[in-house]
């Protein structure tokens, strides 16, 4: 069995390579190049090359750009044309890494693939292996990955599933091996110096201005682009008050953005869509842990799948969920039941 062991040039995913080959297994690096050709592909070939030759381990530069340009940056400039605000590193997984990155290893001859996401895969009694939260919480990656088929998580290694980040960088200094990008990655790997405004802006025509208005249709301002606003956003709004305003809603069809009062953001839950189900629903727990962003303590819920979308009910107050984020569905020991996009909130 070769297992493909996706290195992105950061020390998380070359360590998971030295512990992968340390377990004995038979692997081969391989990297996906997502970004257009430029100055750091070379730069970030060489490192791992050589970090690979190293190790003796065979290592396999693949140009991947066309498939996530398509597959999520697209989706992702379209997802906030129509209003939502996605999360692009969470539809990478499925889309790109246990997908087309690994379609390209299997021609390569891997059988299975192993990242270094910080999560553990667990035997439950009665469910089979499962996706649950890794040792080290603060770096947890459970969330990224609730939109993966069980399936594919059923045939892929996290080498990572116990470490603690802040014992990569002195275990990887044992092997002589520095990491070709030792910083932590920015938080969208495509856009530029993390302004996606201006990004969008690159990528098309985005829709202009209209109304923002209170929740009763007050008209109090003027917003200049659904697109540059997110539920529960407070700054930037523009907009005199008596009080601090936040974003409530968007309405998408009439092109107004929708505002009130802190006192009007708790929401009683949300409806997610695309929904991702790693275990049977009629084997859920009746209370679960909800999770709708990924900085953000889960809390208890209750989830059912109703018309092929996944409905929750929070039993505690939360922040209001965003159009286009992700809503993860956990036990109480954190293990994944469901993912979904969220489409709308339940006032």
């Amino acid at each position: 069995m070769v297992v493909a062991v996706a290195v992105s040039g950061g020390m998380d995913s070359l360590l998971s390579l030295v512990l992968m080959k340390e377990m004995g297994h038979d692997v081969m690096a391989v990297h996906g190049h997502f970004l257009p050709p430029g100055p750091g592909w070379a730069r970030v070939a060489e490192g791992l090359g050589q970090a690979c030759e190293a190790l003796d381990v065979p290592f396999h530069a693949l140009d991947l750009h066309r498939e996530f340009d398509s597959r999520v940056i697209a989706p992702f400039v379209e997802e906030y044309r129509v209003g939502r605000t996605p999360n692009p590193c969470a539809l990478c997984n499925p889309r790109m890494k246990f997908g087309a990155l690994f379609d390209a290893a299997r021609e390569l001859g891997a059988d299975r693939i192993a990242t270094g996401h910080y999560v553990r895969m667990e035997e439950r009694e009665g469910l089979g292996r499962m996706l649950v939260r890794g040792a080290d919480r603060s770096k947890d990656q459970s969330y990224f990955l609730s939109l993966v088929p069980i399936e594919a998580l059923r045939k892929a290694f996290f080498p990572l599933a116990e470490t603690y980040k802040k014992d990569v960088l002195p275990l990887l200094g044992k092997y002589g091996l520095k990491p070709p990008l030792p910083g932590e990655s920015q938080e969208i790997c495509f856009v530029p110096g993390d302004d996606y405004q201006a990004f969008l802006l690159t990528r098309g025509v985005m829709p202009g201005g209209g109304d923002a208005v209170l929740s009763d249709g007050t008209v109090v301002g003027k917003h200049h682009g659904l697109w540059r606003h997110t539920q529960g956003q407070r700054r930037g709004l523009g907009i005199a008050w008596r009080e601090p305003l936040y974003v409530l809603d968007k309405d998408v069809p009439a092109n107004r953005l929708v505002v009130g009062t802190r006192d009007e953001l708790p929401v009683r839950g949300c409806v997610a869509g695309q929904i991702n189900l790693m275990v049977d629903p009629a084997l859920w727990p009746e209370e679960v842990m909800v999770q709708t962003r990924y900085r953000q303590q889960a809390k208890p819920g209750r989830a059912r799948v109703e018309d092929g979308r996944l409905v929750l009910d929070f039993i505690e107050s939360h922040v209001r969920p965003t159009p286009g984020q992700v809503a993860a569905v956990y036990t109480a020991d954190g293990a994944v039941l469901a993912g979904g996009i969220i489409e709308s909130s339940l006032s």
